[in-house]
């Protein structure tokens, strides 16, 4: 049945189905989830969001989804909602229609969020609770939604790379930081998807030799209220409001199609696009939080609440809300944000913040949970990398090994490990040994492979490879928390001096440690993950929570001395290493390698070696005889750690009376080959040695 809206419109009931505003080439559908709204209203504005010209009350409510379909309104238009229903905080429900909402399923904004009183759906009484009802108009200072039609571009054939997991090896880095002092890109073109997909971007990150870009969050988010009073910026990005829409802040000359170009020139050159993606908690916060769309839609579907005091969140997150991954519309939202990149933005996989928070169930953390289950059995989803975050501050909430088989998880015991073990902290030798051949001890189990594991010495949150050879502590001032924020455990070492220094000795220590760095994560089962900048030795100045810094703190410097020449030129050598011997990249915990430990004596390690807390140095043999007849590959290495100060001589298991010969010496940072022995070779101090 058609009515007709005050402005004269044509109005349809339309379909519940698909959710947001859908362009069929007619008009637009507008559909949007609420379980406990009374009325919502569509909101009209003009090009760029400053007037609102119409509202419309949605005419149909089927299965819960408020629906109606406009005529002629198409691609461009811009608008919002408004929901009615009841303002009942102690229950649970925030409904305010003076709040204009962001559609959960917005494929682009329009506008900026410009913080006022009026984005609070309440008024303080006197004792700091949030009770009392707001009735000033937010929509001035909100963004708005805009209606596209996602087919209107010319994908030209592309495909996904499709790198099998075995051979990958993960970039993080960030779009803005990446490019925004690079001298190749064009000043317009810094800071956004078009200048991420310059060719110079594009061909030095192809030069690496690494396969996939895993980028830090580009879903709309803010800049949080208190950071923009100090002066700061949410850099890092999570912090999402609308995860179909692409932040604004990286959308250059281009738009929305520069997004489509970048993943379209990664591909071209054979390298994927991995979004660092946020479904645990929303830019909302807690109970005093803003409410800019899910809180003013329906809170107590969207978020998870006290039981017996739903007024108040659940706090898993550690960001004021948790995202109620139980509720089946949620979980649909979720799922058709995933789909939606993958199908029309062509990302080729996801890192997820907090995934613990995604298995989450009411009882607690469950690998079979409604998400894990409906990802796994996904034909689209199912078929992209999964890399999780395996840990919240929840209950139960760290679960490294403990994602179902598909999924790839963060290691961070391999990052404290590998730290620790080449500061030669006592103690180490055997975790070290079981994270470097892919750490079975927890990924070997239901059929999962070694690269289930990723592996990382840093990442965004933290040091900087550089800065963990240069501070012992961390220096966060810039942040304004007067250093409270930001991790206390660094497992870090200075080498004698704080920071900058111009002592000779300290930089070449530092730098060789660097190398061992990178070693010892290029060489290791699993998948490897560099942090963008390390290979070039960026620093942030000691500040290890860079996440409010947008400026050269975290920016990534393309200055290149011999310094920043030398380990970037290590690095590629070591991923064409890795890339070319199938030893370094194990696919299978049963593939026949002879994984032999070593003592300095030549001997096998013992138990009570292993044992033994100060005996640090080891060594490690691998060999496969499936490849020994394949030419240019190593059926037979020896990898040889020393993260003693001082040499160590190892003697040599025999083999036929051929000498090993050195393929890599962290001591040297070119391609010389100093040592070649046939019974034994010294190993410098603090360095590592690859004898083929």
């Amino acid at each position: 049945m058609v009515s007709i809206t005050k402005s004269g419109r044509e109005l349809y009931p339309g379909e519940p189905s698909p959710l947001g505003a859908n362009w069929n080439g007619r008009g637009t559908n507008f559909a949007i989830f609420s379980a406990h709204a009374e009325r919502i209203e569509l909101c009209i504005f003009d090009a760029d969001g400053t007037n609102e010209i119409e509202r419309i009350t949605l005419p149909e409510f089927t299965n819960e989804v408020w629906h109606g379909f406009l005529p002629g309104v198409g691609p461009g238009t811009v608008y919002g909602y408004r929901v009615h229903g009841p303002y009942d905080p102690e229950n649970g429900h925030r409904f305010n229609p003076n709040k204009l909402l962001i559609d959960p399923y917005a494929r682009e904004l329009v506008g900026e969020l410009n913080w006022s009183p009026a984005h609070f759906g309440y008024i303080l009484d006197a004792e700091d609770k949030d009770l009392s009802f707001d009735d000033r108009d937010s929509a001035p200072g909100m963004p708005k939604c805009r209606v596209i039609d996602p087919q209107d571009y010319d994908w030209k054939g592309d495909r996904s790379p499709r790198i099998p997991h075995s051979r990958t090896i993960f970039y993080e880095t960030h779009v803005r930081g990446f490019t925004k002092l690079h001298p190749a890109v064009p000043e317009n073109f810094r800071g956004t998807f078009d200048g991420f997909s310059h060719p110079s971007v594009v061909d030095y990150i192809k030069g690496l030799g690494v396969t996939s870009v895993e980028l830090l969050p580009i879903h709309a988010y803010p800049d949080d209220e208190h950071l923009i009073s100090k002066g700061l910026a949410n850099f890092w990005g999570y912090n999402t409001m609308a995860f179909f829409a692409p932040e604004q802040r990286y959308l250059g000359p281009k738009g929305l199609n520069g997004l489509r170009d970048m993943v379209r020139a990664y591909h071209d050159a054979g390298i994927e696009v991995i979004l660092d993606v946020v479904y645990n908690h929303t830019a909302e916060g807690n109970e005093l939080g803003p409410t800019l769309s899910f809180k003013g839609i329906d809170n107590f579907s969207y978020y998870r609440t006290m039981k017996d005091e739903p007024r108040y969140y659940i706090n898993d997150t550690g960001t004021g809300n948790t995202v109620n991954t139980s509720h089946p519309r949620v979980l649909q939202m979720i799922l058709d944000s995933l789909r939606y990149w993958v199908e029309h933005i062509h990302v080729d996989g996801f890192r997820f913040d907090l995934g613990t928070i995604l298995g989450r169930e009411p009882s607690g953390f469950d690998q079979r949970g409604g998400f894990f289950d409906a990802v796994g059995q996904d034909p689209v989803l199912s078929r992209v990398k999964l890399v999780g975050e395996p840990w919240d501050i929840g209950p139960g909430g760290y679960q490294v090994g403990g994602f179902p088989p598909g999924w790839s998880e963060w290691n961070d015991k391999y990052r404290d490990t590998v730290r620790d073990y080449w500061r030669d902290e006592e103690g180490t030798a055997s975790d070290f040994a079981a994270r470097f051949t892919g750490s079975g001890d927890i990924y070997d189990l239901r059929g999962r492979r070694p690269w289930a594991g990723v592996n990382f010495i840093t990442a965004h949150d933290g040091f900087t490879l550089h800065d963990i050879v240069s501070y012992n502590e961390k220096h966060n001032d810039a942040n304004g928390e007067n250093g409270q924020d930001g991790h206390g455990d660094n497992r870090s070492f200075n080498f004698g001096a704080e920071g900058p220094t111009d002592d000779e000795g300290i930089i070449g220590a530092r730098e060789q440690q660097k190398r061992n760095f990178l070693a010892t994560l290029l060489l290791s089962h699993g998948t490897p993950m560099l942090l963008a900048g390390d290979e070039r030795g960026r620093t942030q100045q000691g500040n290890n929570n860079g996440y409010c810094q947008d400026n050269e703190i975290s920016w990534v410097s393309w200055k290149v001395g011999d310094r920043e020449k030398t380990l970037a030129d290590f690095v590629r050598r070591l991923i064409e290493l890795r890339n070319a011997q199938p030893l370094l990249r194990r696919d299978s915990f049963r593939d026949g390698m002879i994984v032999t430990w070593l003592n300095p004596s030549g001997g096998e390690q013992t138990a009570e070696q292993w044992a033994d807390v100060g005996a640090t140095s080891i060594g490690v043999r691998l060999s496969r005889d499936d490849l020994k007849d394949q030419p240019d590959v190593w059926s037979d290495i020896i990898v040889l750690f020393n993260p003693h100060s001082g040499p160590v001589a190892f003697n040599l298991p025999s083999r036929e009376d051929r000498p090993w010969h050195t393929a890599l010496d962290t001591a040297y940072p070119n391609a010389e080959e100093p040592k070649t022995g046939s019974e034994q070779i010294t190993v410098d101090g603090r360095s590592l040695v690859v004898l083929v």
